[in-house]
């Protein structure tokens, strides 16, 4: 039920690009005209054998609305939030009235940004690893 909620009207953009999140995220930040934040204590665990791995997560809410947009780092070192998707290296969660339409319009938009090499809608059914993006 949780996981149906937190997906529900939500669209998913997979992003692979070299550049480190603090960067991404204010490229994006300008690009957009948002304002993706890191909360330190936001950050996923992931437990894989005796290790403990931390993946960021960045945020922007949009003030009065209820909706959001959260980034996900998939990768730490060697391990990945989503294994997958080997060749991505964010996630951007879209949790807008228009989930669909917005992932579309963004996407487009990230192929004109020339650090971004891809972006791609993501179907959810297609992710066998979805819960590990539960906040």
């Amino acid at each position: 039920a949780m996981h149906d909620e937190f997906f529900a009207g939500a669209a998913m953009i997979g992003i692979a690009t070299a550049v480190p999140g603090y960067h991404l995220c204010w490229l994006l930040n300008r690009h957009f005209d948002i304002n993706f934040i890191r909360e330190p204590d936001q950050n996923l665990p992931l437990q894989k054998k005796n290790n403990q791995y931390y993946f960021p997560i960045y945020q922007h809410d949009f003030p009065n609305s209820g909706y959001k947009y959260l980034l996900y780092k998939l990768k730490n070192g060697n391990e990945s939030l989503l294994p997958e998707t080997k060749l991505l290296d964010y996630l951007w969660l879209i949790q807008t009235a228009n989930p669909d339409n917005d992932a579309d319009a963004i996407a487009a938009e990230l192929r004109n940004i020339p650090d971004i090499q891809l972006a791609q809608i993501l179907v959810a059914d297609q992710l066998k690893n979805l819960n590990n993006l539960l906040l």
